[in-house]
């Protein structure tokens, strides 16, 4: 089959790779029908190089049609349109009974000290090979998959793979009071469903973005925007009795522009002997924080901030007197799909589209033009918000 493959740092292609097979009962076979290019990718892409190995298989925001099933799989049959959740859980364990599958325990890295195997994401999370492919190996498809109908587009029910669920989780965690104020920082796809779901929950939403076009869309659904300017803080903070929003959403994570130290350090260590880069990676403070101490500066007191960005630093500092004393809390974690997707299904099945699932592709390419399109994504050009790309 055809697949992405990550070669090194800034470097991706696509390559005829051996098709995946059954290894287990509980397997399903899925031929993709469309897969996306999330900004968890683009970590990979350069950051996170010391975890990958020549030929991954990148991707974790995958659909299709299931082809094959194994003799454990009673809930799928062959033909079936299905979903696929970036992580994999079993669904029975203490952690996936409390709704906490990122953190399933029969799949948990304990080797690495993270949590639950994701598809295409590097040996900290199980070195699963991933979704940008015409064919994936779908493990504990007794459980994970998503089965939806034939009769909608694919781009109504993709993004419950991951960016989706994320946002809803992120707006979630930040604990909005009703009817309070939401900030979000960042635009781009997790961001624009974060802010859709807080308009759709009846908060007041702003939101913060450099790109206009980003900023154009979510306007398209009711967010108010403001651009990334000196005084954006204080102009959000008079909108709201000089206090600040209730919740701020970093949707940002170690993208963010600013600090030019870290930015010194994600550009070095993919270029470093791997054991110095992961040393680096797990004991030094590597992120670009600008957005997540924007956020805890600007929410209230007795705020919550929800991190739905991702950081990779492990020693990253963080201004605790500021958070004690605002007594801000703080919310964050890997998504955890299948927890949200009996609210989320209904929702995009709506034919009135409230959380505008159908507006945020920019970009639909074959499968082929995906190292084009990870360049394009990754430095914004063309106005390249969502890419989905069609093995």
């Amino acid at each position: 089959m055809r697949a992405l493959t990550w070669q090194g740092p800034s470097k991706v292609s696509v390559d005829t790779v051996t098709d995946p097979t059954i290894l287990e009962p509980t397997d399903a076979i899925v031929r993709i029908t469309s897969t996306a290019i999330c900004g968890s990718d683009l970590h990979l892409y350069d950051v996170m190089a010391p975890y990958l190995a020549k030929g991954d298989i990148l991707g974790h925001e995958p659909m299709g049609i299931v082809e094959e099933v194994g003799t454990s799989v009673p809930n799928l049959s062959v033909g079936d349109r299905v979903v696929i959740p970036f992580n994999i859980s079993c669904g029975n364990c203490f952690f996936c009974n409390n709704g906490l599958q990122s953190q399933c325990e029969t799949y948990q890295n304990r080797d690495t000290g993270t949590g639950t195997d994701l598809y295409g994401y590097t040996e900290l999370y199980g070195s699963v090979p991933g979704g940008q492919a015409e064919f994936l190996r779908v493990r504990r498809a007794d459980y994970n998959p998503i089965k939806v109908g034939t009769d909608l587009p694919d781009d109504r029910y993709l993004f419950l793979s991951d960016i989706l669920p994320t946002a809803w989780q992120g707006v979630e965690y930040a604990a909005v009071p009703d009817g309070g104020t939401l900030a979000v920082l960042g635009l781009g796809p997790v961001g624009q469903f974060a802010s859709r779901i807080g308009v759709y929950r009846g908060y007041r939403v702003f939101a913060i973005e450099p790109e206009a076009e980003r900023r154009a869309m979510a306007e398209r659904h009711g967010v108010q925007t403001f651009d990334l300017t000196d005084d954006v803080w204080d102009r959000i903070r008079d909108l709201t009795d000089g206090r600040g929003p209730d919740s701020v959403i970093d949707a940002v994570g170690m993208e963010a522009h600013g600090s030019p130290v870290a930015s010194f350090a994600h550009k070095l260590i993919p270029h470093m002997p791997e054991p110095i880069a992961k040393t680096m990676m797990e004991h030094a403070g590597i992120d670009r924080l600008a957005a997540l101490h924007a956020s805890l500066d600007l929410v209230r007191r007795g705020g919550t901030v929800s991190l739905s960005g991702v950081y990779g630093g492990s020693a990253d500092p963080m201004p605790l007197l500021n958070m004690f004393d605002k007594q801000v809390a703080l919310r964050m974690g890997q998504c955890n799909v299948k927890n949200w997707i009996d609210t989320l299904l209904p929702i995009v099945e709506d034919s009135a589209d409230p959380l505008g699932v159908m507006d945020l592709v920019t970009h639909r390419r074959p499968l082929e033009d995906a190292p084009e399109m990870y360049e394009a994504f990754k430095n914004k050009t063309d106005d390249c918000i969502k890419v989905v790309l069609t093995p």
